[in-house]
């Protein structure tokens, strides 16, 4: 699957994992977002389905700061938007808290829902932390990528006392 990131260069550099994907080649900068790109969106109405996989051709990691992630989604995308399910971060700066992940947490997660497994673990091995982030989340994400609908979630995050 063809990963993409829109960079808005808000963060330090020497951490930005965005930057570091691009730099691998596991992931291309790009300025335009077309039509049958996934856009992982934290703040979309619709969550990403393992069924999504058939009307997409990439995904796309908004990179931006957590802190201006209001205003850097605010802005109108095209593509075909979609939140994560709620995962766990397992980067250094925001371990282990609900839905605060790096693009390339987002990506590996979204990569792991849509059958890529391979693929997101290449992507997770270039990170120190990237282990961990599977780790904490290798349950839910086997979960995750066998969902028919959202409806689904709630029961899941109620096996794993997550709400």
């Amino acid at each position: 699957m063809k990963l993409q990131v829109l960079m808005f260069y808000q963060d330090d550099p020497k951490k930005c994992t965005a930057a570091k994907m691009v730099k691998f080649g596991l992931a291309q900068n790009i300025k335009k977002i077309s039509a049958k790109g996934l856009v992982l969106d934290p703040f979309s109405e619709k969550t990403l389905l393992p069924k999504d996989k058939s009307k997409i051709h990439s995904i796309i990691g908004i990179d931006c700061s957590w802190n201006l992630a209001d205003e850097a989604f605010s802005k109108k995308f095209s593509g075909i938007k979609r939140k994560l399910p709620p995962l766990l971060a397992g980067n250094p700066v925001n371990y282990s808290k609900l839905n605060k992940l790096t693009t390339a947490e987002a990506l590996a997660g979204s990569l792991f829902i849509l059958g890529y497994n391979d693929q997101a673990l290449e992507l997770l091995n270039k990170f120190k932390w990237g282990h961990t982030f599977y780790e904490l989340n290798q349950n839910l994400l086997e979960e995750y990528s066998n969902l028919e609908n959202e409806s689904q979630i709630d029961l899941i995050l109620k096996d794993y006392g997550l709400i």
